[in-house]
């Protein structure tokens, strides 16, 4: 696939299955120019063998290859399970981190490099991670964030990323420009920060600008609504994307979108008119799951060669590929390092939790 002056050209679109098999119409969707990746979830696994197979014969289907990618953060967002290890949420990183700052520190490293060469050696290129929101007693992201301390959140999202280069695999920050302010779930309904922007940019936005500068090949755009900014969620916003997080930020990776069939992106009524949005906005590539009826009405609305994007967009975001030999990571004495280091995590929680629960207590009598 070409673009313009022939350079190599990708579809900005990503897409999901089904099922655990790869069907003829899921196959001559996949082949379709607009369709640039393919997003995993829990229903497309079965065993650790069969989504290997599963991956593989995804990215078999046309070239550039298709990317394959997964939410793998840990916790109650962790798609892969069977044959992968349990991962923590992120905030016990970030509680650990309130007791012993500097074991955290590797804990974070080593528990990313353990998820990323897991799912690198079933052919994935990479997890969408990882989270930088700020916690918060009422944000929805709840314990998905690392801490509600930007400072914290900072250092553990750097050790995150320095734990994923290691496996080879590329690092995707969300969901900018923070999503911790706010207890409503844009999966369901619309949601809306209405703070200044400098109150956004002095707190929410420090782990994001740190990410930036450190070469964080990947940020995703959310769908909260910043009235004090402009009208509509961040994602379809040419504010948040070319202004602020391209001018002011610098970033010069790769944009994602947010899935567009969630509730929050419904102020734009059509789907193919969300993906058009998105895109005139500065997005490179747009999610659209779950919903297949629409991404066929989609494809077939929209005309390819005005959506193409560089192939280097995609390229940017994908494995490194060294870590994809049969044995790898089981035989690997980092991958039994980390294990231990995350059996050692959950120790510590389970022992800091009676402590903790005793301290709320007494704070509320």
């Amino acid at each position: 696939m070409k673009g313009k002056g022939g350079a190599p050209a990708a579809g900005p679109l990503v897409v999901d299955l089904p099922g655990t098999r790869l069907t003829p119409e899921d196959a001559e969707l996949l082949r379709h120019p607009l369709v640039g990746g393919v997003l995993l979830f829990a229903r497309n696994q079965e065993s650790r063998r069969q989504v290997t197979a599963l991956a593989r014969a995804v990215r078999r289907l046309k070239s550039p290859a298709l990317l394959v990618m997964a939410d793998q953060e840990g916790g109650r967002v962790q798609r892969l399970r069977h044959g992968f290890a349990p991962l923590p949420a992120f905030g016990l990183l970030g509680r650990s981190y309130e007791r012993r700052p500097e074991r955290a520190l590797r804990l974070a490293a080593d528990i990313a490099w353990l998820m990323a060469a897991e799912i690198a050696a079933a052919g994935l290129d990479l997890s969408l991670t990882p989270v930088l929101d700020l916690g918060g007693n009422r944000s929805v992201i709840g314990d998905r964030a690392f801490h509600r301390d930007p400072d914290i959140v900072c250092r553990l999202g750097r050790a995150c990323r320095h734990g994923l280069r290691q496996a080879g695999m590329a690092a995707v920050a969300k969901h900018f420009p923070g999503h911790g302010a706010v207890a409503g779930d844009t999966h369901r309904e619309r949601c809306t920060d209405p703070r200044e922007y400098s109150r956004i940019r002095d707190s929410d936005l420090r782990p994001f600008a740190a990410a930036i500068r450190e070469g964080i090949e990947g940020v995703m755009m959310g769908l909260v609504t910043y009235p004090a900014v402009c009208e509509g969620p961040a994602l379809y916003s040419a504010a948040w994307i070319r202004d602020i997080l391209k001018g002011r930020l610098g970033f010069q990776g790769t944009v994602l979108s947010d899935d567009i069939g969630m509730e929050a992106a419904a102020v734009v009524a059509d789907h193919a008119d969300r993906f058009v949005a998105c895109r005139e906005a500065g997005c490179d590539l747009v999610l659209l799951c779950n919903r297949r009826q629409q991404v066929e009405r989609l494809v077939d609305r929209l005309r390819p060669q005005e959506w193409l994007l560089a192939a280097r967009k995609l390229d940017a975001l994908r494995g490194a590929g060294g870590v994809r030999d049969s044995g790898f990571p089981r035989n690997c004495p980092r991958w039994r390092r980390a294990r231990a280091a995350l059996a050692a995590l959950r120790r510590e929680a389970e022992a800091a939790a009676p402590q903790e629960t005793e301290t709320a207590g007494a704070a509320s009598s």
